[in-house]
């Protein structure tokens, strides 16, 4: 039940942007990838990086059972990893893991959008898009010490931080918003895969937010990526409405809805 192959990512393709980031690392060097080729996924890329977990819409309990299981077999309900997975099969695992005497929870709820009409925002803001070159680096490990802090997961040391800047620099896709000022006020990236660009590490300093940098900056680098021939896409915490908001606000269009569990 190991390797993926073509037909795991033919599964894929009916959940292509909830599935983004599973679809992007099964096909790197993973921990752990297990598969059957037709009704489960199980990856897990490295720490601190949730398990990805796949299965069909109408799933069995059977097969919910055996994915659980897998992932039990597999040392991965020890209390130290979270899960990115479907909401049935969340449920499940949520109930069948009190079973066992484990705690799990949903720490966050996820929509997946995608934008394939951007529209320019009605509400403007000073300063410019500016890409980040390698002179930020030290600016841009701070950017990715506070997003991680305020999400709560995927969390790294500084030097862990300073590699994943480095490497975001080289591919030139990552960008900070400039007030008029020279402030970078706010960051964001792009990540291709296949005929999709993902738009993540938005992040707005907290004393410059509510002035539209966020919604601006967004706004350009989907359309860098729209330009690029990708469909944008990118994940959003569920419960944050304001954010969700201006997302809807240029463009971006709900497609499909995922959890994180742990303990």
């Amino acid at each position: 039940m190991n390797g993926a192959d073509e037909r795991d990512l033919k599964l894929l393709d009916n959940d292509k942007y909830t599935f983004f980031v599973l679809r992007r690392i099964i096909g790197g060097d993973c921990k752990l990838l297990i598969t059957d080729h037709e009704k489960l996924i199980i990856c897990f890329s490295s720490e601190p990086f949730p398990v990805w977990i796949w299965t069909r819409d109408d799933a069995t309990e059977d097969e919910m059972e055996k994915a659980y299981m897998t992932a039990f077999d597999n040392g991965l309900l020890d209390g130290k990893h979270h899960f990115n997975l479907k909401y049935d099969l969340a449920q499940y695992f949520i109930k069948r893991a009190s079973k066992d005497g484990i705690n799990l929870r949903i720490l966050i709820n996820m929509f997946a959008y995608d934008n394939p009409d951007p529209i320019a925002p009605s509400d403007k803001c000073d300063g410019k898009l500016y890409r980040c070159e390698e002179k930020d680096v030290d600016e841009l490990v701070w950017f990715l010490d506070e997003f991680h802090k305020e999400i709560g997961i995927d969390q790294k040391d500084i030097e862990g931080y300073r590699k994943d800047a480095k490497a975001f620099i080289d591919t030139g896709k990552m960008f900070m918003w400039k007030d008029e000022s020279g402030n970078n006020v706010a960051s964001c990236k792009y990540a291709a895969n296949g005929d999709t660009a993902s738009i993540n590490l938005v992040f707005t300093r907290k004393e410059y937010r509510r002035k539209h940098y966020g919604e601006n900056l967004v706004y350009q680098v989907t359309m860098l990526a729209k330009n690029e021939g990708y469909m944008p896409m990118l994940y959003t915490d569920a419960d944050y409405v304001a954010s969700n908001a201006c997302y809807e606000k240029i463009g971006y269009v709900l497609k499909g809805k995922l959890c994180t569990i742990g303990n």
